[in-house]
């Protein structure tokens, strides 16, 4: 038995006609009577009233017929089912998300994947360092990553989408508000809240040498994991902090953000997978990235 006589057995059952079946199904009617006869003997039971004008189901081939077009919609779904994965369509991906990017990108990235992907799954975990967002790909807890570069690991697949300046966040009576932007040398002696040496943060060693490189040997009194917490602090009066420019879109009451010069400064921003994941749907989501991005 086979899908193509189930399928001769529906069109005959709703035509109950054999020479109309055959037309519907493009053949001639010799073999698809044959078929009807070769599927009845390998179940053992009739499953037509057969006379010169037409052909009536049988009890059984009424109880046949209701299975029949279950399994032919099931087999139809699965077989739409494996096109739409074969295409990207559909799946489920998790994006984890650097902190700054988390405010600024997220709100409206999730809603360009809704809107072009909207048979894939998207959740999104937000505020996470680049080291832990490496990790969380090698695991799988993760998908795709929006992080700060460096990611040095040969098993991930890692695309630059473009760089982001820094600024400075300063209580807002600060007197460095003042200014239209501010040199890192106007940092020095300041207290400073950064990035967490500890965990490893990009943005922890890319401050540091902007700073290094001005001269300046930073007044360390704060050091947290989250670019929110970060912020926060620098509201509460707390100390100044360099972020990158997309931390902006978090706008607190308290804290101001000036364009830090001299030197001026960027850091990467980038998407990354891992390198031997080839789904299609991952594919997908990583190109309308790359492209919005």
């Amino acid at each position: 038995m086979d899908l193509r006589q189930l399928r001769y057995f529906l069109a005959v059952a709703e035509e109950r006609h054999f020479k109309r079946a055959a037309e519907r199904l493009h053949m001639a009617q010799p073999p698809l009577s044959q078929a009807i006869r070769q599927l009845e003997g390998e179940l053992g039971v009739a499953l037509f009233h057969r006379t010169t004008r037409r052909v009536d189901l049988t009890e059984a081939g009424r109880a046949y017929l209701d299975r029949v077009r279950a399994i032919l919609a099931e087999v139809d779904q699965a077989a739409d089912h494996a096109r739409r994965v074969a295409a990207g369509s559909v799946g489920h991906l998790t994006l984890g998300c650097v902190g700054s990017a988390t405010y600024s990108l997220l709100p409206t990235l999730s809603r360009h994947l809704a809107a072009e992907l909207p048979g894939i799954d998207f959740s999104f975990r937000g505020e996470m360092l680049a080291p832990d967002q490496v990790e969380a790909l090698r695991s799988g807890a993760i998908d795709v990553a929006l992080l700060r570069p460096p990611a040095a690991d040969p098993s991930l697949a890692v695309h630059t989408l473009r760089r982001d300046r820094l600024v400075v966040a300063l209580p807002a009576e600060h007197p460095l508000a003042a200014k239209t932007r501010v040199r890192a040398a106007d940092l020095a002696g300041l207290d400073m809240i950064m990035h967490s040496a500890d965990r490893r943060s990009v943005m922890h060693d890319v401050v540091l040498g902007v700073l290094r490189e001005a001269g300046i040997e930073p007044r360390i009194r704060h050091e947290v994991g989250e670019t929110s917490t970060l912020i926060t602090l620098v509201a509460g009066g707390l100390g100044v902090a360099v972020a990158p420019e997309p931390v902006t879109a978090l706008a607190l009451d308290g804290v101001v953000y000036r364009p830090l010069v001299r030197p001026a400064a960027s850091i990467e921003l980038a998407v990354a997978h891992r390198a031997d994941r080839d789904e299609p749907h991952l594919a997908r989501a990583v190109e309308v990235i790359r492209r919005l991005i």
